[in-house]
């Protein structure tokens, strides 16, 4: 089960247009590396909830054939809070056990280590969490050596952190988890499903994942994302062709001799980058972009049909969908513009 109905609201303005899933990392859609990630695990059948903008995810992931995969769609006019989400599609789910992920979560979670831990633990209910040094946005999870699960804290205070492993919001469950989950009402994990198992001595378990998980839930934490995967730090296939280290370019561009490309960047299919511009470090240029001489970009996000026009600046910027940046401006430092003429 892949949830995507959430708005998106601390991602805006990227949201306006765009639903949170759809906000692209290296050019892709987050849920297509969700997506990628599934497949590399084994997985073929995927139920995927959506409210906010429903039809660009229903247009993008289609019925899954591009991963052979059987993607079904659950439309919840009337949001239905995340357990309630997986209650609505329960015929699709109660079959064995089942994994439950964030659309917009960013992460090369091992599922298959998830589950032999999993079954090996004869958990009903496995949470992966993954250890933080920042201030805690997450609620932290606490657990006895082995795993065992024996509480939870929603975005504590310093002076109330005794562990470090927030809840990722990626589950492992068995089917028996359905009968703790009231139907036709709005029910959420974290403040209703779990806090009940856990109340009721079921056997609930914490898996550490070591590896990589971003939450793509604020802007500070989209533009990590990006960075992190130019830097390799993340298991995602990025499109196109390494040409040197650092450096992807996609089909079709055309790339003048005299332009700079300053490692790490990638440059989307059908770009065209013209003499003297100059991009990168950390810049991201999305499909069919235009960029004119003697641009300089420099940790920018390119969305899709961008013109970026003769002497213009960018630091720290991100450019949505058709974007047109005029001549000899210069923004410096997280902006974000969404310009269209």
């Amino acid at each position: 089960m892949i949830l995507a109905a959430g708005a998106g609201t601390r991602l805006r303005p990227l949201t306006y247009e765009l639903p949170k899933p759809m906000v692209p990392i290296v050019n892709r859609p987050v849920v297509h590396h969700v997506l990628d990630n599934l497949v590399r695990h084994d997985i073929h059948e995927v139920v995927m909830n959506l409210h906010s903008k429903p039809e660009q995810l229903m247009g993008y992931c289609g019925n899954g054939a591009q991963w052979a995969l059987d993607i079904k769609y659950s439309l919840e006019p009337k949001l239905m809070g995340t357990a309630g989400a997986i209650k609505k599609v329960q015929s699709h789910l109660e079959k064995g056990p089942f994994i439950v992920m964030s659309g917009d979560g960013l992460s090369d979670v091992d599922i298959t280590a998830l589950y032999e831990f999993h079954r090996r633990k004869k958990s009903i209910a496995t949470m992966v969490v993954k250890a933080v040094d920042s201030r805690f946005d997450y609620g932290v999870t606490l657990a006895k050596e082995g795993g065992r699960i024996t509480g939870f804290m929603e975005k504590p205070s310093w002076g109330d952190v005794f562990s470090n492993k927030v809840n990722t919001g990626i589950y492992l469950f068995e089917p028996e988890v359905f009968k703790y989950i009231p139907s036709g009402t709005i029910y959420d994990f974290g403040k209703e499903l779990w806090p009940k198992l856990l109340k009721m001595k079921k056997p609930i378990y914490a898996w550490e994942w070591k590896g990589y998980w971003c939450d793509v839930g604020n802007l500070p934490e989209y533009r990590r994302a990006q960075v992190d995967s130019l830097d390799g730090h993340v298991g995602i296939n990025i499109p196109g062709k390494q040409v040197r280290k650092g450096v992807w370019i996609d089909d079709a561009c055309k790339i003048h001799p005299a332009a700079v490309l300053r490692p790490p960047c990638v440059i989307g299919k059908g770009s065209h980058i013209e003499a003297g511009a100059e991009l990168g470090p950390y810049t991201v240029v999305g499909e069919r972009a235009r960029i004119s001489p003697k641009a300089v970009l420099k940790n920018c996000i390119l969305y899709k049909n961008v013109y970026v026009a003769r002497n213009v600046h960018l630091s720290n910027c991100i450019i949505g969908d058709d974007g047109h940046i005029n001549e000899d401006i210069t923004v410096y430092e997280a902006a974000v513009l969404n310009i269209r003429q």
